[in-house]
């Protein structure tokens, strides 16, 4: 890639985190106001920005699609949990960047926030209160107008609304390059995994957004791959988020 597409792509990222404007963390957990620091390991929730993944997030989701397409791993790109959509704005704005026009970039989300616990389905989930936080609900129109305003809303880029249970199953996915997964909650991991992960290619990438941030979201990963015997490293990316290459 020459100078002019990653001088792009360093500033959309920086854009998508807001860390131009440095808006104010509004986390019930944490102080208001911005840090630098903070909002980089994706460890806050801007007011304004358009995702809270934070840069070293959003490097790993880059090197690993510029990595699958330097080894032309078949697959489009895919994000389960989309929040605002900063980190699907990313993968369409890396397409761009490349010239690439045959693969699609698919936004999972409720666009109605988290839901309630299904104890009796996921007993793992008990207590988990990510749906209490209208913050974290934004709608679909409201994804589609920041796609629009960064210029890569076109039909490169697809949405499937509703709970995971429900699209991912039936979700019309061929293949896989990247897949990254932002679910949270055991339930929404593991349904993202048992409907998706089967498509991912060889040599394609799994990132688990909150592996070791949601202890419901780690068990669902645990128990997935020790059911599928999958023995690929996983490596840290920053506090929160892991990834791995699959092998077989």
């Amino acid at each position: 890639m020459n100078d002019v597409h990653q001088l792009y792509l360093d500033l959309m990222k920086r854009t998508l985190c807001n860390t131009i404007y440095a808006d104010e963390n509004v986390a019930p957990f944490q102080p208001p106001g911005f840090d630098l620091s903070v909002r980089s390991e994706g460890a806050d929730w801007p007011k304004c920005a358009h995702t809270m993944i934070g840069l070293k997030r959003l490097n790993n989701l880059q090197y690993c699609i510029e990595d699958a397409l330097e080894r032309q791993v078949a697959g489009d790109l895919v994000e389960t949990g989309v929040w605002r959509g900063g980190a699907v704005i990313l993968m369409r704005a890396i397409l761009k960047a490349y010239g690439i026009t045959d693969r699609r970039v698919w936004a999972a989300d409720s666009f109605q926030g988290l839901p309630y616990p299904d104890v009796q389905g996921y007993p793992n989930d008990a207590g988990d209160l990510h749906h209490a936080y209208d913050f974290l609900a934004v709608s679909l129109e409201e994804v589609q107008e920041n796609f629009r305003r960064y210029g890569l809303l076109d039909d490169q880029v697809r949405f499937l609304k509703g709970w995971f249970r429900d699209t991912l199953p039936a979700a019309p996915i061929e293949r896989i390059a990247v897949l990254r997964l932002d679910g949270d909650m055991y339930e929404s991991t593991w349904e993202a995994l048992t409907s998706l992960y089967p498509k991912v290619s060889m040599g394609g990438y799994a990132i688990i957004d909150d592996y070791n941030a949601v202890r419901g979201c780690r068990q669902a990963v645990d128990d997935y791959r020790r059911r599928q015997g999958i023995a690929d490293k996983i490596t840290a990316i920053d506090w929160a988020a892991v990834f791995w290459c699959r092998s077989a």
